[in-house]
């Protein structure tokens, strides 16, 4: 049984600079990854769809990238799910990490 974990993340980037951090982002990602398992990911205008596969599980999901806050939605397989409240909280630190106004520091 999936479960999916959506985290909304405010930002004041705008859409384009969201999109730009994002994108960064999810290279580094892709490369982590790369070493456990397939990793695919495509934009669709201002929404990027991705899959992670490793150990037999996929983990797939969206990141929707709007002018004040980018919405998340992770579809979580199997055991995965049992632990969806703690990769919510993850999922929206490492977010707001990424999306942080570096400006206002």
């Amino acid at each position: 049984m999936s479960k999916p974990v959506v985290v909304n993340i405010p930002h004041q980037l705008g859409r384009a600079e969201a999109r730009r951090r994002i994108d960064d982002g999810i290279g580094r990602l892709t490369h982590q990854f790369a070493a456990m398992g397939e990793t695919r990911h495509a934009w669709d205008g201002d929404i990027l769809r991705f899959a992670v596969a490793a150990m037999g599980q996929e983990v797939t999901g969206s990141v929707d990238v709007r002018e004040q806050e980018v919405v998340l939605q992770v579809v979580l397989p199997g055991f995965l799910a049992m632990i969806a409240s703690k990769v919510k909280g993850r999922i929206q630190k490492e977010g707001q990490i990424l999306l942080e106004d570096k400006r206002r520091s």
